[in-house]
């Protein structure tokens, strides 16, 4: 499954989008649109992005939970070198590593909360510029469909990348370049 972002210049680029995609079968769970003020989305019957999508709440987490439990497993090795009591249950250390890691995840989760997606950082300025971020998820057999019908029915769309997937926090998104797109047959934009 891939994930098709395309930045459109207004609301109502989306809701013809969004409405087009409707009448192929493709539904409100593949298609999310990012925008500054949500209330239009929320008045046109938009699906709006989620809280996963927006913020960085599941890389964050895993950082983390990494980190915690690097931290439980030090904790882990310097209470058995310095254990203060003889005989410790070695089921102590691994609640130790795993208390130390759920400490980390939540503490990351919330870290994360403050901090918008990596994936979406690329398209801040389009986004405070009054741009609106449609994210399409299509897989593997409707791929051609989505970028044959962006191309052909909203040419105002500009296709700005393609993510292997969404869901992967750790995979990086490149824009394509005015040249990429060109190559890819894809219309420019002025």
């Amino acid at each position: 499954m891939k994930c098709f972002y395309y930045l459109a210049p207004g609301l109502e680029s989306c809701h013809r989008v969004s409405d087009d995609f409707h009448e192929v079968g493709i539904s409100d769970f593949f298609l999310h649109v990012i925008a500054k003020d949500e209330s239009g989305l929320i008045k046109r019957q938009i699906h709006a992005g989620n809280y996963l999508e927006t913020l960085d709440v599941i890389r964050e987490g895993f950082l983390g939970a990494m980190l915690g439990l690097v931290a439980g497993l030090i904790g882990a090795a310097l209470l058995s070198y310095y254990g203060p009591f003889e005989d410790i249950p070695g089921v102590i250390y691994v609640a130790l590593a795993a208390v130390a890691t759920l400490f980390g995840a939540w503490a990351g989760g919330l870290v994360g909360i403050e901090n918008e997606n990596k994936k979406l950082a690329k398209f801040h300025d389009d986004l405070e510029a009054g741009k609106y971020l449609i994210m399409i998820y299509a897989r593997k057999e409707q791929e051609t469909a989505v970028v044959e019908m962006m191309r052909a029915k909203h040419p105002e769309a500009e296709l700005a990348c393609v993510d292997r997937h969404f869901i992967n926090p750790f995979s990086a998104v490149q824009r394509r370049s005015r040249e990429t797109r060109d190559r890819a047959g894809i219309p420019q934009q002025d």
